[in-house]
């Protein structure tokens, strides 16, 4: 029988979360009365959450177990869940509980008016400090100004995607990928759906401020070349400073000024200039550094156990 939806869920470390997530989100495709399937995507966990997957496997033919040979990233982890789907419409989802299953019928309901990327917008987040509020919101809006294509305000990767963007975005091979940047990036007709974000259910966050960098700086380089022009601005306002400052030097020297005289104004120059050049050079290599990933060609993500008909 051909599959209606695919519920993807990448794991890591979620041990606690399992059983619930798998209760609320049977409940809720059931009711919909259409085949489904969920899709575990296992990144490497190492707390009993892979014996976990396998025995609600074991249970129900509906689960279908991926489980990576070593942690490759959760977006990498998102990538294997569209690789092996097989849904009509796909939805991606935390198994943190922090989107709420439920949601999910919204979604749906925007999928069969004709839409094909519904995304959940965050009207309310309960459970995170204001310092992650605060770079959360930072973190979007910088992406939706400096990033070549419009990607909605306070998304995540909760949405619901169409057969037809899924296999465009299983076509788009990139390393270092942002999803929601690369679902936005395809076009399609999109809307979003606002939604309250709970409180994790149970653990901790696998996100940390380091992999959250992270994420930004792919979603910057991979959408702009915003980095790279401010480079150049640098250089020519180095430049430009430079050019302003010969005469009025050269003036002041001839009517006697001590102002520009000693080392500290040359030191001064030098280490601006430098800083701007190690800047400059750190910005190349982001990009280089990513071509060279390319480059190589390696798999997105290696593979222990999968199921066969994918």
């Amino acid at each position: 029988m051909p599959i209606t939806y695919s519920i993807i869920a990448p794991i890591f470390n979620e041990y606690e979360n399992i059983p619930e997530l798998y209760r609320r989100v049977s409940e809720v495709m059931n009711s919909t009365g259409e085949p489904w399937e969920l899709i575990l995507v296992d990144d490497g966990s190492t707390d009993g959450s892979t014996e976990r997957i396998r025995a609600l496997a074991a249970q129900d033919e509906r689960v279908r177990p991926v489980i990576f040979a070593r942690n490759f990233g959760h977006q990498i982890a998102v990538t294997a869940g569209l690789d092996y789907s097989r849904g009509q419409a796909v939805v991606i989802i935390d198994a943190d509980l922090q989107d709420p299953p439920e949601t999910i019928l919204e979604l749906i309901k925007k999928w069969r008016e004709g839409y094909e990327v519904v995304y959940a917008v965050r009207a309310e987040r309960e459970g995170e400090t204001w310092f992650k509020l605060l770079t959360a919101s930072m973190f979007y809006r910088l992406i939706y100004r400096i990033t070549d294509v419009k990607i909605p305000l306070d998304t995540g990767d909760f949405r619901l995607i169409d057969r037809k963007v899924v296999d465009v975005m299983n076509s788009m091979r990139e390393k270092h990928r942002f999803l929601r940047g690369m679902s936005s990036w395809i076009g399609f007709k999109q809307i979003g759906v606002e939604y309250k974000r709970a409180a994790r259910h149970a653990g901790v966050t696998k996100y940390p401020f380091r992999k959250m960098l992270k994420l930004a700086l792919n979603a910057i380089t991979g959408f702009s070349y915003f980095p790279l022009q401010v480079a150049t601005y640098f250089g020519f306002i180095s430049a430009g400073l430079a050019i302003l400052a010969i005469p009025i030097v050269a003036v002041l020297r001839l009517a006697g000024s001590h102002f520009f005289e000693g080392q500290t104004t040359t030191l001064i120059s030098v280490l601006f200039l430098g800083g701007v050049q190690l800047i400059s050079l750190g910005i190349l290599g982001e990009y280089v550094g990513r071509i060279y990933d390319e480059v190589k060609g390696r798999p997105l993500y290696v593979v222990r156990e999968a199921p066969k008909d994918v």
